[in-house]
C-alpha cells in the first residue's frame, strides 16, 4: 500500500470511490507541506470536497499570539466558501499522528454539511478513522437553532 492509499478496513462511506479518497489523501498530504508551524511543528493538511465535485485546500498557520492561529479544515473551509460554495461531501484530514478535527473546527464544517464524511488520516498515509461528521459531534449547534431578530 503506497502512502497516500488509504487502508480499507475502516471506510465506512462507501458513496466515496478509492479514486476519491485517494485524491483528496493526497491532496491534504500535498497542502500539509505548506503549513505554517514554527512554536508547535506539528503539521496539517485538509483537503474538502464540495457536492459539486471541486477540491479546495487547506493548511494550519499559526501566529505567535496563538490565539490568531487558524486550522487546515478551516483553512480550506473558508476559501471554499469565499468561493460561493456551501454543501460538502468529505474532507480529509492529515496529521502526524492521525488526530481528529478539534471542536471548533467540527462545529465549522457541521454549520454547511453534518453529515459529510471525515477521512483522518496519519503522516503514513494510513487512514485512521472515516465517518459521518455528526457522528464526530452529536447533537451539533445549527443555523436553526439559532433565533433571528423578530422571532420567538
Amino acid at each position: 500500500m503506497s502512502s497516500t492509499e488509504p487502508s480499507r478496513k475502516k471506510a465506512l462511506t462507501p458513496h466515496l470511490t478509492d479514486e476519491v479518497r485517494h485524491t483528496l489523501i493526497e491532496a491534504a498530504q500535498t497542502v500539509r507541506q505548506h503549513a505554517y508551524a514554527p512554536y508547535s511543528d506539528y503539521l496539517v493538511g485538509a483537503a474538502l470536497l464540495t457536492n459539486g465535485g471541486a477540491i479546495y485546500t487547506g493548511c494550519n498557520v499559526e501566529n505567535a499570539a496563538f490565539s490568531p492561529t487558524i486550522c487546515a479544515e478551516r483553512v480550506a473551509l473558508v476559501k471554499a466558501i469565499s468561493e460561493g460554495e456551501r454543501e460538502f461531501e468529505a474532507i480529509a484530514v492529515v496529521t502526524d499522528n492521525g488526530a481528529f478535527p478539534c471542536g471548533l473546527c467540527r462545529q465549522m464544517m457541521y454549520e454547511f454539511s453534518p453529515l459529510m464524511t471525515v477521512i483522518v488520516v496519519d503522516a503514513e498515509g494510513i487512514m485512521v478513522n472515516e465517518s459521518t461528521l455528526a457522528e464526530l459531534l452529536p447533537k451539533g449547534f445549527t443555523p436553526d437553532q439559532v433565533h433571528k431578530h423578530g422571532t420567538a
